[in-house]
Parts: structure tokens; C-alpha cells; sequence
């Protein structure tokens, strides 16, 4: 059985058992996080509108927050001496699936 939930604008395909980074929950490290579920399939049966959803739950665990790929820009005026160089990296949380449930 598999399931799309969706988390931070973002739609991920996930499993029981799989490890994922999502943009930061506001929870911290050992919480317990319901996501949204989008679409469940169960071999041959799948759920996608909302009255079918409306009892399923995706569980998971904050394992820990990591940070992405560091990302790097350079804005440039020309004639005017205007140079700025920046860097971003976004930081994620980091959950395991523990359940997808059917009510």
C-alpha cells in the first residue's frame, strides 16, 4: 500500500517505513505529525476523492531536521558598480512514515 500526501506545497509518493524531507513542520525531533493524504492505493483499490479520504491517516516520526543544497546568486548592474553575491540553504525536517491507515 502506498499513499501521496502532501506537505509544504509539495506532493510526495510514500510508503510505510520510508524516510523523506519535508519543509520544517514546527515540530520538534520524536514528535508524532499527521499528513495530508491526496491519494491511497491498495493494490487493485484506490481512493482519491475526499469522502473516501476522509479516514485515512498518514503517521509519521520527526526524525531530525538536515539542510538541503546549498544555493548560490550573484546579482550584477553593469555600469554602476553594483555586485552582491548570496547563498540560501533550506532547512527541512526529516520523517519516517510509521503508518498508513484505512478507517
Amino acid at each position: 500500500m502506498y499513499a501521496v500526501i502532501a506537505s509544504g506545497g509539495k506532493q510526495y509518493r510514500v510508503a510505510e517505513g520510508d524516510t523523506l524531507s519535508v519543509e520544517r513542520l514546527g515540530a520538534s525531533e520524536g514528535d508524532v505529525v499527521n499528513l495530508a493524504p491526496v491519494l491511497v492505493v491498495d493494490g487493485s483499490t484506490v481512493l482519491a476523492t475526499a469522502s473516501e479520504l476522509a479516514g485515512v491517516t498518514v503517521t509519521a516520526k520527526v526524525v531530525g531536521s538536515v539542510k538541503g543544497p546549498k544555493v548560490i546568486g550573484f546579482t550584477y548592474k553593469n555600469k554602476s558598480n553594483n555586485r552582491r553575491r548570496w547563498g540560501h540553504r533550506q532547512a527541512y525536517d526529516s520523517v519516517e512514515i510509521t503508518g498508513i491507515t484505512k478507517g
